[in-house]
């Protein structure tokens, strides 16, 4: 069974500016072809067929490059925040009739070389309201954000020492863990996977293979490598 996938992707990008000023950070150049599209190629090969971009900042040039989706081999939908961007929690939020019961939820600057179906399969099968992919990083990709131990996840915060996992960009959830926002209110994803935790949720699931990015010059210039030699 495979499920929807969000892209959240309205962001402000501020990073990468000035590259940013002028596109939304899905459409800056890797390898030749805009970002989005290297990340529409790979879910294609995990077997998603659908796609739900939630879009902010400059969004409509996104819907303008990529049409419904057909040229890519995926059904594409798109969700716009409106005149104020809602954050992540938010723009996932007011996506919700797009994307059904449930999905999972991809940052539009991750490139992400795990097993979705794998991923999918596990979710469903916790019958929990939220899965979160964790990558043992000890620091050396990013700041380590999550405390996960014999297979569970038991914190998740930023800027606490001795954490060795990170929130590895990738995530599932059931569409009621998200219900009881409000519809255009600014909120994280977060904070709705700390709510979860609170409760005893959400599952961890443990990657073996590093996360690429492109949200800082940084990671774009290891994920264009990456990319390049592909």
């Amino acid at each position: 069974m495979t499920l929807p996938v969000a892209i959240l992707a309205g962001g402000l990008a501020t990073r990468l500016h000035p590259t940013t000023a002028t596109i939304p950070k899905a459409l800056v150049d890797v390898a030749g072809r805009p970002f989005i599209v290297h990340q529409l190629a790979l879910l294609r090969a995990a077997g998603i067929a659908r796609v739900v971009l939630c879009l902010g900042h400059l969004g409509e040039q996104v819907e303008a490059v990529l049409g419904d989706g057909r040229a890519y081999g995926v059904e594409l939908a798109y969700s716009y925040d409106g005149g104020t961007l809602l954050g992540t929690g938010g723009a996932l939020r007011r996506a919700l009739p797009l994307l059904g019961e449930r999905f999972l939820v991809l940052y539009g600057d991750s490139y992400l070389r795990c097993d979705y179906a794998a991923i999918a399969r596990a979710f469903i099968a916790s019958g929990k309201r939220g899965l979160m992919t964790v990558y043992r990083n000890d620091g050396a990709h990013d700041a380590s954000n999550v405390s996960f131990v014999a297979g569970k996840i038991v914190r998740y915060e930023k800027g606490v020492p001795g954490m060795t996992h990170i929130d590895y960009g990738l995530g599932a959830l059931r569409g009621d863990a998200l219900a009881s926002y409000p519809d255009g209110e600014r909120f994280d994803l977060v904070a709705v996977y700390q709510a979860l935790l609170a409760k005893g949720e959400p599952l961890g699931y443990e990657v073996p293979e590093r996360f690429y990015e492109i949200g800082s010059p940084h990671g774009l210039a290891e994920t264009r490598a990456l990319l390049e030699h592909a």
